[in-house]
């Protein structure tokens, strides 16, 4: 029995050492992969690590009030101006259909003062027939009374009949003023018209004003997405009351999507904009990336604590955005997902050739 414990325990140290010599060899490998497959480090790359981020735009509410209704939930793909919401625009609508009223019944007004000035250029005519007629009037009275003046110088007449004809005379010449007179006022009644017609179509053009303010209300109501993406939250639910500015829906622009980073000093000098960069996300290493510089701030700032750099960390860093290509993005708009840890590798110069490890590998 003791035998057999012996060399029990012997077994069993025997496949312990083969197991310590099979990882021994594993690990080998895996580190000697790993080698071949890594970066060189010869100045031709630089690295840092960031986030996956995008564009996110908010769609709020132009003015106060109550949201009525949310046709989108959060995930859900939108395009450019695709109606996400609606408020309550009840009272809106019935200061609307008050307004529309307000311009026909302008417009109404507008058309009683343009037939009253029809109406007083006809006194005008009237009143210059008068006219004609009264100086003609007057014309025979003083010719009559001249001719008066003469047969009495011959007693051909009585001096009655001369003073009567006088006094004829003189009456059609104060009709001739009164005829004047009416014309005057007659003209004055047309300028008074057409000043009414000013001020009703000042009065529609008003009206008209507050239409169309009320139809922007109305169209300010619906809200639309600026660009097309992806729902990320619903800030509110249906029913609630919002301020203005409220934001009702949250969307990410799976379009313009970019990983932030930093870099030391002496890498940043070296990244032109448009340099291509190789992005490995931590959540899925077998693929990479492709993207470009994009933006390298110009002013540095200290490190934060979540940076890591290929060499020893710096005290100042640059910000340094890769942007992807938003053609690459359409065809994968599934898995776009903003926030993802990983690692940019940036090519410092174009003719040196990527490792490996680095070729373009997408799903």
């Amino acid at each position: 029995m003791a035998r057999e414990r012996r060399e029990s325990r012997m077994n069993a140290a025997t496949k312990k050492g083969l197991v310590g010599v099979v990882l021994l060899v594993l690990l080998g490998g895996g580190g000697a992969l790993w080698w071949l497959r890594a970066p060189v480090d010869d100045g031709s790359f630089v690295r840092g690590n960031g986030r996956i981020e995008a564009t996110e735009l908010d769609v709020a509410a132009k003015t106060a009030g109550r949201v009525a209704e949310i046709l989108v939930n959060e995930g859900d793909f939108v395009q450019a101006g695709q109606v996400v919401a609606r408020m309550d625009l009840r009272t809106t609508q019935a200061q609307f259909a008050q307004a529309r009223a307000e311009v026909a019944n302008a417009e109404s007004a507008k058309q009683t003062a343009l037939a009253q000035i029809a109406e007083r250029k006809a006194d005008v005519t009237m009143a210059e027939a008068v006219l004609v007629q009264r100086q003609a009037e007057a014309d025979l009275a003083q010719r009559t009374s001249s001719r008066s003046g003469s047969l009495l110088a011959r007693q051909a007449i009585s001096a009655q009949t001369v003073d009567e004809d006088a006094a004829r005379a003189r009456t059609a010449a104060a009709n001739v003023n009164v005829a004047r007179a009416q014309i005057t006022a007659a003209q004055a009644a047309v300028t008074a018209a057409e000043a009414a017609v000013e001020q009703r179509q000042a009065a529609i053009d008003a009206a008209r004003a507050v239409v169309e303010r009320l139809q922007a209300e109305l169209e300010d109501g619906v809200l639309r997405a600026p660009r097309g993406g992806r729902v990320q939250y619903r800030i509110v639910q249906p029913g609630e009351v919002v301020a203005a500015g409220g934001k009702i829906v949250s969307l990410v622009d799976i379009g313009d999507v970019y990983m932030t980073f930093f870099l030391p000093e002496m890498a940043a000098g070296r990244v032109a904009l448009g340099s291509e960069v190789r992005i490995v996300l931590d959540a899925a290493r077998q693929y990479v990336i492709p993207a470009q510089i994009s933006y390298v701030a110009s002013v540095a700032q200290f490190t934060p604590k979540t940076v890591e750099t290929q060499s020893e960390r710096q005290k100042m860093v640059f910000r340094v955005k890769a942007r992807i290509d938003p053609e690459l993005l359409r065809q994968y708009p599934q898995q776009v997902k903003t926030g993802l840890p990983g690692m940019a590798h940036v090519r410092l110069r174009s003719e040196a050739a990527w490792p490996q490890a680095l070729q373009v590998h997408l799903p």
